[in-house]
């Protein structure tokens, strides 16, 4: 299975204050765009609308006209504010939305639509549990999760584990995500849920790709 699915939408929050990386992760090159355009474009392959989450008065590349951008006014509250903000904007017909951060630049579409399908009928939210870790900026989420979202905002109950133990969650591990054939083939080794915190991350992943380290600043 290929293309967009129907009734997804997606989500990308970019507003983190990057103070690990040194420099706005948005902005930073990789294979011939920036991370917040290449993310865009690949969460673009699957889901459909997109809404990009920044901070206000936050500077970010450009994007394709149809892209919307939500600022969102309140910071330091993770990234369950920013899902909310987000979901404020979302098209009404949408069915769930696939919640990708900034900083994953190996993520492939393949893994979008498996946790779409594992999502099904069944389930509100699809959350990857690899390397020890959940994943919840790489998972579907179901629009009924506005409201318990909100709820845990205003309890100030910010942790996203928090939302999975409230909704029905399918709790996707490796063996799990790797069962479905298209993800098995076009990412074997599950790079789409690797992130880069810093620069020595960053500087890995470029050297993986074929490119050479960026100058400082950069």
């Amino acid at each position: 299975m290929s293309g967009r699915l129907p009734g997804l939408g997606g989500l990308v929050l970019c507003g983190g204050q990057s103070s690990r990386m040194g420099s706005p992760k948005a902005w930073l090159p990789f294979g011939g765009e920036s991370l917040l355009q290449r993310v865009v474009r690949v969460v673009g392959e699957a889901a459909w609308p997109i809404v990009v989450v920044a901070a206000e008065g936050q500077e970010i590349p450009p994007l394709p006209a149809e892209v919307t951008v939500v600022r969102d006014a309140v910071s330091g509250r993770g990234p369950l504010q920013g899902i909310a903000a987000g979901m404020e904007a979302l098209a009404p017909d949408l069915r769930a939305v696939f919640v990708s951060s900034t900083d994953v630049p190996f993520l492939h579409s393949a893994l979008i639509r498996r946790l779409f399908a594992l999502r099904g009928d069944d389930h509100d939210i699809a959350v990857p549990r690899a390397g020890g870790h959940y994943h919840p900026l790489s998972a579907v989420y179901g629009v009924e999760a506005r409201a318990e979202i909100h709820a845990l905002l205003a309890a100030s109950r910010l942790r996203p584990f928090f939302l999975f133990e409230r909704m029905r969650t399918v709790i996707a591990d490796e063996a799990l995500l790797l069962e479905g054939d298209e993800l098995r083939d076009a990412d074997p080794t599950l790079r789409s849920l690797r992130n880069v915190n810093t620069r020595e991350e960053y500087e890995a992943a470029l050297a993986e790709l074929g490119e050479g380290p960026q100058p400082p600043g950069v």
